[in-house]
């Protein structure tokens, strides 16, 4: 099956707006969507606890800033998402909640230029599983490792497989059932199929690695549920030796 082209994501993003601005309804096929959302903005809060800046890659409607707002309410925000539609849904209600400068950016975040070394924190929710081969996987992770500050981290909240193939057929199924449990047949099928046109998740383990790979010193799983996990990395500080 031929993928999703980076335009047929940006037209379904595009016509979900107020759903996804709810997140009660917005993220009802992902797994424990309120619990990662509190782990990787809390965890974010506490690892750079006088951060003064936040990317959210693939910002959709803004939810994972706001939640990090309510915990850092002073951020200068950059807001990034293919969908201008989302992206301008994310401006209003983000510039609503800070007393920090809101910057949005249209577009693809391996396309779009930002300085190096300018974020406290980048959030990443919903959206690396975008990517599709490894070469795109590591330039990503190169590219958001650079524009860290030293000390900041990156978060994220995503979609995974499994390596081990019995494994990952099981979360699969796992995840196919509690589809149905929440939409009937009809959603299972209508979600499996847009999952395997648009989406090429990879597993926690190879995006740790990856993320040592890069450069990250430190990276930590915080939360892992069948083909869901969340988890991030932190960028050694100014002066310190990367293991």
């Amino acid at each position: 099956m031929n993928k999703s082209t980076i335009e047929e994501i940006r037209k379904r993003f595009d016509n979900d707006v107020e759903r996804f601005s709810n997140l009660d309804t917005g993220q009802v096929a992902t797994i424990d969507a309120k619990v990662s959302l509190e782990l990787i903005t809390e965890a974010a809060k506490r690892i750079v606890p006088y951060a003064i800046s936040v990317l959210d890659v693939g910002c959709g409607a803004g939810n994972y800033t706001l939640m990090m707002l309510s915990k850092l309410p002073s951020l200068n925000c950059a807001l990034v998402d293919l969908s201008s539609k989302m992206l301008e849904k994310a401006m209003e209600r983000v510039s609503a909640k800070t007393n920090g400068n809101v910057s949005g950016f249209n577009g693809d975040i391996r396309d779009i230029i930002l300085p190096e070394e300018s974020f406290d924190i980048i959030l990443a929710g919903a959206v690396l599983h975008h990517l599709r081969d490894d070469e795109d996987w590591e330039s990503t992770f190169a590219k958001l490792f650079k524009l860290l500050k030293p000390g900041g981290c990156l978060m994220i909240s995503d979609l995974i497989t499994q390596d081990t193939d019995m494994l990952n057929e099981y979360t699969w199924e796992c995840y196919g059932d509690y589809l149905e449990s929440v939409g009937g047949k009809e959603y299972r099928k209508k979600v499996l199929t847009y999952v395997a046109k648009e989406d090429s998740p990879r597993s926690m383990n190879y995006q740790l690695e990856l993320m040592k790979k890069v450069g990250f010193s430190k990276v930590e799983i915080l939360h892992k549920n069948m083909c869901f996990g969340t988890f991030g990395g932190t960028k050694e500080k100014a002066g310190h030796w990367v293991e």
